[in-house]
């Protein structure tokens, strides 16, 4: 899918800047026109010679580029390519893209460009989730850009965490996906205008006392980017929230707030009736203590036993409860034998398609901005959607929902 394409990679001054050496060769390799311009503390980490052998083109890193006073022209770069990647991104270059601050080749070039533009963050746990950069990217974000985000992992720091570049190899692949989505997924007809749609998300708290409660680590950002696509479809949405902290509106999306798993099964009851789509994403509680303690329970020396009762399985009785003309989805979090459990729950809570994720270290589905999901159809179908952040994991969940839709629909 990258045959002929236009790719402009900005380097940022990141020890991760040595990975772009690999970076352009795999990106010419799937057959990719490749363009490089640098910032000036990028050449720390990576020569100018390196860049241009594997790309096949000058690598720029200048306003002029001779003595002679010639002027390289940033708009020209910025309207050549077909994708703009910036990667590395340090926390430097996305405050400057975000703020528009263009004293750099790099980041006036970004301002003149009229393509796609992607940003690879790459630096130390603690700078990623520092509130201003966090801001940055939610504001170039807003701007339409697309966020490649950064993996967890051993950084130079020594520390562990989130902030690693994600490796050339994923990079790749994302922005592959993203030529062929844009080119199979069927444009929006509007299918889910007028649809009343039902979104389950966060997770839920089984009180144990006033001020302890069993739960999970759920942060509810799945459900929420899904309750947005759909919203943003033209969709009227209810959703109904375990609690988690996320500052969320939109004008077609109702938020029912609730607490605990027995809350939440009345809550999706009572509006599953009216819905066409229902989508549980919540991570609902499995128990619930058989006793809840109406003071605070204090400590003592001997140790302490909590009886535990099973929480009604809500996705189940909904699924008992469906009607020829509603659509059903469920979500799965797996460790291991994800095709065999999920396809499992398909049967058994007589569901039109699960999400399936995998957790484990490569995927920390809690909290964390991406995802990667396997969606499996109650026709035996199967699609993957490679890592990608959940706002978008979530435009493609609903547009494979709107597909399917029309398949079991098409005779009613």
């Amino acid at each position: 899918m990258l045959t002929g394409r236009k790719i402009l990679l900005g380097i940022s001054g990141s020890i991760a800047a040595y990975k772009c050496v690999h970076l352009v060769r795999l990106l010419k390799k799937a057959g990719a026109d490749v363009k490089v311009i640098m910032s000036d503390s990028a050449s720390n980490f990576v020569t100018q010679v390196s860049l241009a052998t594997v790309s096949e083109n000058p690598v720029y890193s200048k306003f002029v580029k001779n003595d002679l006073g010639e002027w390289v022209n940033h708009v020209a770069l910025g309207l050549w390519a077909d994708i703009y990647l910036i990667a590395p991104a340090t926390a430097n270059t996305l405050a400057k893209c975000a703020l528009g601050i263009a004293d750099n080749l790099l980041v006036a070039t970004y301002l003149s460009a009229r393509c796609q533009v992607y940003f690879a963050p790459a630096m130390d746990v603690d700078m990623f989730k520092h509130p201003s950069t966090k801001a940055n990217i939610e504001m170039l974000k807003k701007f339409g850009n697309q966020i490649l985000w950064p993996e967890s992992g051993e950084l130079a720091s020594g520390l562990e965490g989130e902030g690693r570049l994600m490796e050339p190899e994923n990079i790749v692949e994302n922005i592959t996906n993203k030529f062929s989505e844009k080119n199979e997924t069927l444009e929006d007809d509007g299918y889910f205008q007028g649809k009343h749609i039902l979104v389950s998300a966060g997770p839920t708290h089984e009180a144990i006392d006033p001020v302890r409660f069993i739960g999970n680590q759920s942060s509810g950002k799945m459900g929420y980017a899904i309750a947005e696509a759909f919203a943003n479809k033209g969709a009227y949405v209810t959703l109904v929230s375990g609690p988690v902290d996320i500052q969320f509106s939109h004008p077609n999306v109702q938020i029912v707030n609730i607490t605990s798993a027995a809350q939440m099964s009345l809550a999706c009851n009572k509006h599953f009736v009216h819905s066409d789509v229902t989508v549980m994403t919540a991570a609902v509680s499995d128990y619930t203590p058989v006793f809840q303690n109406k003071n605070k329970m204090k400590k003592g020396d001997e140790k302490l036993t909590i009886e535990l009762k099973p929480t009604n399985d809500i996705l189940a009785g909904l699924g008992k409860k469906k009607k020829d003309h509603q659509y059903l989805v469920g979500f799965a979090l797996e460790t291991k034998d994800l095709e065999k459990y999920a396809k499992e729950k398909i049967k058994r809570k007589n569901l039109d398609l699960i999400i399936a994720n995998v957790f484990n270290k490569h995927n920390p589905v809690f909290g964390n901005e991406m995802n990667e999901v396997y969606c499996f159809f109650k026709d035996g179908r199967f699609v993957h959607k490679s890592r990608a952040p959940k706002s978008e994991i979530a435009e493609n969940v609903v547009n494979l929902i709107a597909e399917d839709c029309k398949i079991k629909f098409a005779n009613q």
